[in-house]
């Protein structure tokens, strides 16, 4: 099973070509299932999760967020939306959302969002989160990973497939902010990449010069392993870190992480079927009550 976690850097910068390089690093990668953050949406009914979703012939879900003012005031439009979103292969069965803590002066609404999977021989409970950012936010950091952790617990029962949690957390490994999911039995897949890999995800610098995509705060983790090894770690990697067609998908690069899903194959005829009318893509209109 393939997971990808990537932040799609939202409406800023050449965000029109970038929707197209985005489109084809993922068409590229072959995902099974994908952890979106900063996913735009239109007033129009224009969602970039689920037009990837149609290209892709995926199923997809979409969590807005409640409070996206301090977003559209950075790029002075107040008709587009901004929230997390998963793609799948199989059907999405159950979601939830956790509005994350944080105090009124930096809550730009932040969610973790989770989704269970309808994996032929397992249900996947798979989440994906958007932490605050900035060097001063370790604090709210933390306590938002605390919610996360009793909200992921709360989701992962019913299954012999681990949880799978990813997302931008804004902080690098190690630090006080991720230690806690340690402790909740969820560990890093990034130590089963490859020595010598390159590791990090975002960076203030040039992404192209010696300081860029220095730091690694993307992440995927995962659970226990279930009956047989379901779950465990192969392999990670870095992916969408380099121009495509000459521009630069996200300022952020993915994490793909390959685990083992005790051999299951998409069901009979729907090899990533297309989302149709009522399902869970088409339902997902920005704006929908809970999702």
């Amino acid at each position: 099973m393939r997971v990808v976690t990537w932040n799609l850097w939202w409406r800023f910068g050449a965000w029109a070509d970038r929707q197209k390089a985005i489109l084809a690093v993922l068409r590229e990668l072959r995902p099974d299932v994908v952890g979106l953050q900063e996913v735009w949406a239109a007033d129009d009914g224009e969602n970039l999760a689920g037009w990837l979703a149609g290209e892709l012939g995926l199923h997809w879900a979409w969590a807005p967020s409640p409070a996206p003012e301090r977003w559209q005031r950075r790029i002075g439009d107040g008709s587009v939306g901004i929230g997390t979103a998963v793609l799948s292969r199989w059907p999405v069965v159950e979601r939830a959302v956790l509005r994350l803590p944080a105090p009124g002066e930096v809550d730009d609404g932040r969610l973790a969002f989770h989704v269970r999977l309808d994996a032929p021989g397992h249900q996947v409970p798979f989440c994906t989160v958007h932490l605050n950012s900035g060097a001063g936010a370790s604090e709210v950091r933390r306590a938002q990973v605390a919610s996360l952790v009793d909200f992921v617990a709360a989701h992962r029962h019913g299954t012999g497939f681990p949880a799978v949690v990813t997302g931008d957390f804004n902080a690098r490994p190690g630090s006080p902010e991720v230690r806690p999911l340690r402790t909740a039995r969820l560990h890093d897949a990034w130590l089963h990449a490859g020595p010598g890999l390159p590791s990090g995800t975002w960076g203030p610098g040039d992404p192209d010069g010696p300081d860029g995509l220095s730091a690694r705060i993307d992440h995927v983790y995962v659970g226990p392993p279930g009956p047989g090894g379901l779950g465990r770690v192969r392999a990670v990697r870095r992916a969408g870190d380099r121009p495509v067609d000459g521009v630069r998908p996200s300022d952020h690069a993915a994490v793909v992480a390959d685990l083992d899903d005790g051999g299951a194959v998409p069901a009979a005829g729907t090899p990533g079927a297309a989302t149709a009318p009522g399902s869970t893509g088409a339902a997902n209109a920005p704006g929908t009550p809970g999702w």
